[in-house]
């Protein structure tokens, strides 16, 4: 009792200070995105809050972390530019609801179907982003980046880059944040490294007057509790053509990084999420969000990482940090503007250099030329555009790899049976792409009167199929000769049930004159007693 009693109460300690951890780092993440999507610092923030708290409460994947993202923000700052604050509330609410039938329809299991090496290009090019959005720091704000004049002005590593005292002071903030990060859990793990690393280079600034920027400098973040706001637009038909389409984009992308987070959380920690009960908590928390004056949200892979890596597993560490950064909000913010931000960078670093998967290096050697493609271009469209277009293009990609690998491997071998038929034994599957090789192996010309399609070792897949063999009957009742078809899947016998008069072709019963052996070779002297018959 007194062991259980113990590790229950190291449970409560981790997620309570990791919910710490990831609360501080949250602040300046929320701020950036909320100037990303052209909203006021405290519409980030109520966000990070109502979808954090929510989610933690109510997601399928304990100790995952939510919040104002910028994968969300890109797509919001049109809207918001166009129509305004008001309109991106509503769009917000729209979001959360297509969000909750999207769970409610059980559609989080889809997510399935994302290939590993999308997966491992999600990974890596989000680990790139969250590096370069940390390289504005490295600036000056409002000055002329080193790119201007080029393709690239303007972008996120357009920097006007510090220099001299100011460049040194952050790196070396960087690097000791780094290190402490690094090097204490080989000395203690009492209390989360990220923790502790802002702690003592927030004192060593203060102590020493280092002059380098803070969190006050980025934003204030003072404010009050988020009241309920209904969003003040007209409820008629043309603001739903204006909301609509922005609403589905964001609800696709919050629930395509949501539930690939939650993937990645699950094999970190060898536990098991619930995609579809996350659907939901993601669609109620962006609705309450969009309610309350916030700009809506989903997963956070950053801050996730950080929350599993500071030792926080349970519901408990997502709440916390909710509930601490409405602290920082009601009556800490003095407090948190004084953190240095070169302590945070250094915390963001090591979620880049811990999320990146420094495997595929070794690995893309081994795996086939067409995964290699998937994860390198996962990867780059993920820097270049957002994760949903990156996920989208890899599983298309995937999909067509899939399809030539598999087109190439259908094969008819043939030869005639004692009864004097030709028999053509199909192996592969026939489908959209195999169908033009699955043609060019028949002869109608050379074959006997009586041709038999043995699909044993075969499956038709889908009308593709259907149509070639019906171009294939056609060949042979040109040529004055007849085909019949045998060991059919009880799929391909469905299909061309629902096929009805589209196909015209025989299907024979299967019975022990037209059984095959286990290498789909027919024998041809087994003796025959009774005639086939027609399905």
């Amino acid at each position: 009792m007194f062991e259980l009693h113990a590790n229950k109460v190291a449970t409560v300690r981790n997620d309570i200070l990791s919910g710490l951890t990831v609360a501080l780092a949250l602040v300046p993440e929320a701020v950036a995105f909320a100037f990303v999507a052209g909203v006021e610092p405290l519409v980030g923030l109520y966000a990070a809050f109502m979808v954090g708290l929510i989610t933690a409460c109510i997601g399928g994947r304990p100790g995952m972390i939510s919040g104002a993202t910028g994968a969300l923000a890109v797509v919001m700052v049109a809207l918001v530019a166009d129509h305004g604050v008001e309109y991106l509330f509503a769009a917000v609410v729209l979001m959360g609801i297509i969000q909750i039938a999207a769970g409610l329809l059980r559609m989080g299991k889809f997510i399935r179907m994302v290939p590993h090496p999308v997966m491992l290009g999600f990974v890596n090019g989000l680990a790139i982003v969250i590096f370069l959005a940390q390289l504005v720091q490295f600036g000056t704000p409002g000055d002329a980046g080193w790119l201007s004049g080029t393709a690239l002005e303007g972008s996120i590593i357009d920097v006007a880059w510090l220099e001299g005292q100011a460049l040194y002071s952050l790196l070396g903030l960087v690097a000791l944040t780094m290190a402490i990060i690094h090097f204490l859990p080989k000395l203690t793990t009492a209390l989360p490294s990220s923790l502790v690393a802002i702690g003592v280079v927030s004192l060593l600034v203060i102590g020493l007057g280092i002059d380098t920027r803070v969190v006050g400098d980025i934003a204030s973040i003072k404010g009050g509790l988020p009241s309920f706001h209904i969003p003040a637009v007209p409820l008629n038909w043309e603001t739903l053509t204006i909301i609509f389409p922005y609403s589905v984009v964001l609800a696709a992308i919050g629930l395509i990084e949501s539930l690939l987070t939650l993937r990645l959380v699950d094999e970190i920690t060898e536990t098991r999420g619930r995609g579809n009960q996350e659907c939901v908590g993601q669609g109620v928390a962006n609705t309450v969000t969009g309610l309350f004056g916030g700009m809506g949200g989903c997963a956070m892979i950053g801050q996730s990482m950080i929350n599993v890596n500071s030792g926080g597993r349970g519901r408990l560490s997502g709440i916390s940090a909710a509930l601490f950064l409405l602290l920082f909000i009601l009556v800490a913010s003095p407090l948190i503007e004084m953190i240095p931000v070169a302590a945070l960078v250094g915390v963001m670093f090591i979620v880049v250099i811990g999320t990146f998967e420094w495997s595929s290096f070794r690995v893309i050697r081994k795996v086939p030329k067409g995964d290699a493609l998937v994860l390198i271009l996962v990867s780059g469209v993920t820097v270049a555009t957002d994760l949903a277009v990156a996920v989208l293009v890899g599983v298309i990609v995937s999909a067509l790899v899939f399809a030539w690998e598999h087109a190439k491997q259908i094969r008819v071998d043939s030869l005639e049976d004692h009864k004097g038929s030709t028999v053509y034994t199909v192996h592969g599957p026939l489908f959209f792409g195999s169908v033009t090789s699955f043609l060019e192996q028949f002869n109608p010309a050379g074959a006997n009167q009586d041709v038999v399609m043995d699909f044993a070792d075969s499956r038709v897949c889908d009308h593709s199929g259907l149509e070639a063999i019906d171009t294939l009957a056609d060949r042979y009742l040109n040529a004055g000769k007849t085909l019949h078809l045998i060991h059919l899947s009880d799929e391909c016998r469905h299909l061309l049930k629902r096929a009805g008069s589209l196909v015209e072709v025989s299907v024979l019963e299967d019975n022990e004159d037209y059984s095959a052996h286990k290498m789909g070779v027919l024998n041809p002297f087994q003796p025959t007693d009774s005639p086939l018959q027609s399905q």
